[in-house]
């Protein structure tokens, strides 16, 4: 069995001409498909997070939201940007967004991706201690969260406080049991998937990586995940990780289907820079008739180690055909390749 949930993006306008939707249609839009992907049998609803941009900036209404219309399907993030966050309000807001989904928050956070605008995290007053990078930052950030996530008192009780106290040091509140343990960290390195690894964090890898050796994206991703759970063996941690990856996969069943994503069905790996200093590689799109797929999806080295999938959804395209790519999924490929 593989755990297959979708990716959504969430923006409601590309800037290119198309229809633009609102921003309420967008986030009603991801409800209303997050509902429909639980009844269709998918495991998971996913959405990225992207400041200074006409996507979703802050997930934990919108999670909520879904948490409370649903009742099976995971909600998580692919991924929370932690240069931006504060770790105390960001355990609030998750506890209370877990509780209200019954425990079914799968958070991943992470450095974050290349930006709308320039330092955007200053705007929200956080700057590096000197001497630190952002990525630094994101880092601490996230090791405060783990920490407070556990749920284990650290702050000194007012004498007078407005409202009786438990004995002891205070947590912060609501806190949601085992959230902890489904904070996943979006690595795009070897090296960085190490250190999650090393936190008990679990592992997302997307559709992009940096390019360390040249081979091809599934080929780099299949060898981190392999970092990744040799790293964890050695932290000696108890539980056994979850490692996801992320894939712009189409099953083309239908004249639609060919006219929107026939002409990615010889599509291949892609080099570009994330920044100045960082070469990238970015996979490549699947779109092929059923057998054709199921063929070139077992050659694919990282989806057969993962244990969760995350399909990108062209969102855009609403949620009548968002469900229909999914289920082509669901019913055409993933019993073929076992994981169904």
């Amino acid at each position: 069995m593989k755990k297959i949930g979708f990716l959504s993006f969430g923006h409601w306008s590309d800037g290119a001409g198309s229809r633009t939707r609102s921003a309420a249609d967008a986030l009603l839009q991801s409800i209303d498909l997050a509902v429909a992907a639980e009844e269709l049998g998918a495991d998971g609803a996913y959405f990225r997070v992207h400041h200074f941009a006409r996507q979703l900036a802050s997930p934990f209404p919108l999670l909520s939201a879904i948490g409370a219309k649903t009742s099976r399907i995971e909600i998580g993030t692919g991924v929370i940007d932690m240069r931006y966050e504060n770790p105390m309000y960001f355990a609030e807001d998750a506890g209370a967004a877990d509780l209200i989904s019954g425990g079914r928050l799968q958070l991943g956070i992470s450095r974050g991706s290349p930006e709308q605008v320039i330092d955007g995290w200053r705007y929200f007053g956080y700057e590096p201690p000197e001497g630190d990078t952002d990525a630094d930052m994101a880092r601490k950030h996230t090791e405060v969260l783990l920490t407070v996530l556990q749920g284990r008192g650290f702050a000194q009780p007012n004498p007078r406080p407005m409202f009786p106290n438990p004995p002891g040091l205070l947590r912060l509140e609501p806190h949601s049991a085992g959230l902890r343990d489904r904070i996943w960290w979006g690595s795009s390195s070897n090296a960085t998937s190490v250190w999650a690894a090393e936190l008990g964090m679990n592992l997302q890898s997307s559709t992009l990586k940096d390019d360390e050796t040249g081979e091809p994206l599934h080929v780099q991703q299949r060898k981190q995940i392999e970092a990744y759970r040799q790293a964890w063996k050695d932290a000696g941690h108890r539980r056994e990780p979850r490692v996801s990856v992320s894939r712009s996969i189409f099953a083309l069943t239908s004249d639609l289907d060919r006219a929107y994503f026939g002409r990615n069905a010889d599509s291949g790996d892609h080099i570009g820079m994330i920044d100045e200093k960082t070469r990238a590689v970015f996979g490549r799109s699947y779109a092929a008739e059923p057998d054709a797929l199921v063929k070139q999806l077992a050659g694919d080295e990282a989806i057969q180690a993962a244990d969760t999938l995350l399909l990108t959804v062209p969102n855009q395209l609403g949620v009548d055909y968002n469900a229909h790519v999914l289920e082509n999924i669901l019913t055409h490929v993933a019993p073929e390749l076992g994981w169904r």
